[in-house]
């Protein structure tokens, strides 16, 4: 598998403002994008994309409903790692023993992307995240 970067990481938050309370007020990160209760910076140095992403949403985007399974643990977070191929590394990881949450697929927002869940309870990603990778052929060259 081709990992090309860490494309993303978000805390996964159960209410909001417990997290702006840290993340916003007292870090002082800017979050200028969103949408619902999804925040996100792509200027914060060190990692491309950076948000808080509740509860519901993750559940949404892996289950296809608000509420995350009782069967699932619930992950603290999230990860993504940018891919040369999603559903290559989907499959590599399918045999090496992993269980995927979902297949790959594509997000309303242009990611295509597939999940797992870690040992340790950490949402992992492999994905491709198009305007990122302009983004970062543009800064090696």
């Amino acid at each position: 598998m081709e990992i090309r970067f860490v494309a993303g990481f978000s805390p996964i938050i159960d209410g909001t403002a417990a997290a702006h309370a840290l993340y916003r007020d007292a870090l002082g990160i800017d979050f200028p994008g969103g949408e619902g209760d999804y925040i996100f910076t792509e200027s914060l140095p060190g990692v491309p994309h950076f948000g808080l992403w509740p509860l519901a949403d993750a559940a949404r985007s892996c289950f296809g409903s608000d509420e995350w399974p009782d069967d699932v643990p619930v992950p603290q977070a999230t990860i993504e790692f940018e891919v040369a191929d999603v559903d290559v590394a989907a499959r590599e990881l399918v045999d090496s023993g992993h269980r995927l949450l979902h297949e790959p697929k594509d997000e309303p927002w242009g990611q295509r992307i597939a999940r797992l869940l870690s040992a340790d309870g950490l949402l992992v990603a492999v994905c491709q995240t198009p305007w990122l990778n302009v983004a970062s052929t543009t800064d090696r060259d």
